[in-house]
């Protein structure tokens, strides 16, 4: 029996230890968190850091997987790459690792390559953020950590901001000590879902997204396939497979996020993973019928990925709004649950719970996914039931 090792047994990686299990695999786990979910699914478990790249580099060679890999987490990814290099398994090499990692690293190879990307510059000081800000007088424009993920740390700036404690607050979730200034681009924000196999850069479909908007970004939903015009479409696709070739990615999963601005469209980063947020655990199979969970698992084990598409369905996820304030009541679930084309809601929150503004993904509250033969029926769908059926009162 095979052994795949995966980085990580949170929540976002049970997908891949319950698809494995199903494949007839033998499942290992590293976590620090001795209650992670996903220990009671798996064959192994060790209690390790996922970004503990020695202790994790040690265990590994002494349970000798036939593969190793992570889902939908951004840091996790550099261990990975150094277990693949050194046992001799399938994954990006460490140097990509690095790079689809931290913010202005892949900025700037991208930038080498010729990728669309917005005006940026990196900062490690306050005075070199000073001097920077000024550079973006009487524009608006975003500030972000260099090797941060889930919207943390991101702002939206004008002249009217206090930078200082912009400053503070993007500083606090960088690791890396390193802060993005960019220009702020306007415009519908997509991701595409890539798959490479021997250095050949699959489009598996694109989502169109939908966030707060400013001044946190946190996005609150993704439909596919896009609304897009069929020539804009070809246009993210093209950047998308440059952006993986700019970073070197000769295979598995990528998660590109594009922004079509009015000079067309422009990388915003790129994770050499899966994607979060259910986008490739949920919606990719609901509305193409690929299993990329199972494509990941395939390819970390050195055989074919299956990537044909066998649906053109639409499928989406959006996450449930809340005023600020205590929560005294919550209506219209039992509803949802009656209705055939949701195919899944969850609530994070109950009745006496406070609920505060989302700044990040882990403050959001809850979600459904729904599915249906076109976007127009997952939208109408999705529309009735956060306008109509949904209730939750402070």
């Amino acid at each position: 029996m095979k052994k795949i090792l995966i980085i990580g047994a949170g929540t976002l990686q049970i997908p891949a230890i319950i698809e494995a299990k199903k494949m007839g695999l033998k499942v290992a786990t590293f976590d620090f968190d001795k209650n992670a979910p996903g220990f009671e699914l798996a064959d192994e478990a060790y209690v390790i850091s996922t970004i503990d790249i020695d202790n994790a580099l040690k265990k590994a060679k002494e349970i000798n997987p036939d593969g190793v890999m992570t889902l939908a987490s951004d840091m996790p990814l550099r261990t990975v790459a150094a277990i693949a290099k050194e046992l001799d398994l399938c994954a990006v090499s460490e140097e990509t690792a690095y790079a689809a990692t931290n913010k202005a690293m892949m900025r700037e190879q991208l930038k080498e390559y010729g990728v669309p990307i917005p005006l940026f510059y990196k900062v490690t000081t306050k005075s070199q953020f000073d001097k920077r800000v000024n550079q973006f007088r009487g524009k608006k424009f975003i500030v972000k950590p260099s090797d941060s993920s889930g919207s943390k740390g991101v702002y939206l700036c004008d002249d009217h901001t206090d930078m200082s404690h912009v400053y503070d607050y993007s500083m606090a979730y960088s690791n890396a000590g390193e802060i993005l200034i960019e220009e702020y681009m306007i415009g519908q924000e997509v991701s595409v879902e890539t798959f490479a196999v021997n250095g050949q850069i699959n489009v598996i479909t694109i989502t169109d997204k939908i966030t707060t908007g400013p001044p946190f970004f946190v996005e609150m939903g993704h439909t596919q396939p896009s609304k897009l015009s069929v020539e804009v479409q070809e246009q993210i696709r093209d950047i998308a497979i440059s952006a993986n070739k700019a970073l070197n990615i000769q295979s598995g999963p990528s998660h590109v996020e594009i922004i079509v601005t009015q000079e067309g469209p422009k990388v915003v980063e790129l994770g050499a993973r899966l994607g979060g947020d259910n986008i490739t655990t949920h919606l990719v199979p609901l509305s193409t019928g690929v299993n990329l969970v199972r494509a990941c698992i395939k390819e970390s084990l050195k055989e074919e990925p299956d990537l044909r598409r066998s649906l053109n369905k639409s499928a989406a996820i959006h996450y449930l709004k809340c005023p600020i304030g205590q929560i005294t009541s919550i209506t219209g679930l039992e509803v949802v649950k009656k209705i055939d084309r949701v195919i899944e809601l969850k609530l994070f929150r109950k009745i006496g719970d406070t609920v505060t503004e989302v700044q990040n993904s882990n403050e959001r509250i809850g979600y459904f996914i729904c599915i249906g033969d076109s976007i127009k029926d997952t939208t109408e769908l999705s529309e009735y039931l956060m306008d109509e059926i949904v209730k939750i009162n402070v």
